[in-house]
């Protein structure tokens, strides 16, 4: 079920879907904030490239993988909202000024290597493509996306945390990604999904390694923190001081797409297991006075 209805974009449509209670049932809040695939037409209007290759943005079909656990009451948040309008994973002040029109100069701006490598909060450029837009961003169409998209989705998920802390001690955000495959490693090992943690900074050392030794248990090579750690979801959502832990979770597109990875394939089912079994086994987790903390 639905805590609640979602807030809309500027074109009318749903932001995001949030499921489940109002009081979580379990400490443990889902997010899948690049699953968004509704392009609206003034979007595809203004990109220089096809819907296919804004489509690469997405993090194909991740949200399907949660779907038992909708089917059991969990809480969970699935942006509607394509990643290419924007990125609820960035800051919000992490813009390219070069993308935008209007944009205020004395706007304090959030500068990181995501951003100078095109993939700010309103992504600019794709390695292979180059540029994806025929022209700038009006800067009130950005303030419209901050306010109906980006900041709802992290008010929610605030608020979803803050809830599940105060019902069960702590609260463990679980945000969900997709990943291309990796390159070959040198020992034969290539990992086949990759637990963030921020290097210790966002979630119990415990809790991570949990995810890891869940992958393992089923044969899926996992690694900690490389090569992708986590971004803004869980340096903003993370703060295991406070009992509220946050952790990224990439998986190979292979592990659960067809051989295009476009479309859901034969091993769907065995990833969304292997999802479940580790939702309810850091449902399980010992509460935060009982964490070990990654510094100590």
């Amino acid at each position: 079920m639905k805590a609640s209805a979602p807030p809309a974009s500027p074109d009318g449509c749903a932001a995001f879907d949030l499921h489940g209670p109002d009081i979580p049932a379990s400490p443990v809040i889902l997010s899948i904030p690049h699953a968004g695939r509704e392009y609206p037409a003034d979007l595809l209007a203004r990109a220089r490239v096809s819907a296919s290759v804004l489509q690469r943005l997405e993090d194909r079909h991740v949200d399907l993988l949660a779907q038992p656990l909708i089917a059991r009451g969990h809480n969970i948040l699935v942006a509607r909202t394509p990643r290419a309008m924007i990125d609820l994973n960035r800051h919000e002040r992490e813009i390219d000024p070069a993308m935008v029109a209007g944009m205020p100069r004395e706007w304090p701006l959030h500068s990181s290597v995501k951003l100078r490598g095109g993939l700010g909060l309103m992504p600019r450029r794709l390695s292979g493509v180059g540029d994806l837009w025929r022209r700038p961003v009006g800067w009130d169409d950005v303030q419209g996306w901050i306010a109906t998209v980006h900041r709802p989705y992290h008010a929610a998920l605030t608020a979803l945390m803050l809830a599940a802390r105060e019902a069960h001690g702590h609260a463990i955000l679980v945000d969900l990604h997709s990943m291309p495959p990796l390159p070959p490693a040198l020992d034969g090992r290539t990992p086949a999904i990759v637990v963030g943690d921020r290097f210790g900074r966002s979630a119990s050392d415990r809790l991570a390694q949990m995810v890891v030794d869940a992958a393992g248990g089923i044969g899926i090579v996992a690694a900690r923190n490389s090569p992708y750690a986590g971004d803004h979801l869980l340096d903003r959502h993370g703060r295991p001081d406070r009992g509220l832990h946050a952790i990224q979770i990439e998986i190979d597109r292979r592990l659960y797409l067809d051989d295009a990875m476009e479309e859901p394939g034969p091993g769907l089912d065995r990833i969304r297991a292997l999802i479940v079994t580790i939702v309810d086994a850091l449902s399980r987790a010992l509460p935060r006075a009982e964490y070990p903390m990654a510094a100590e």
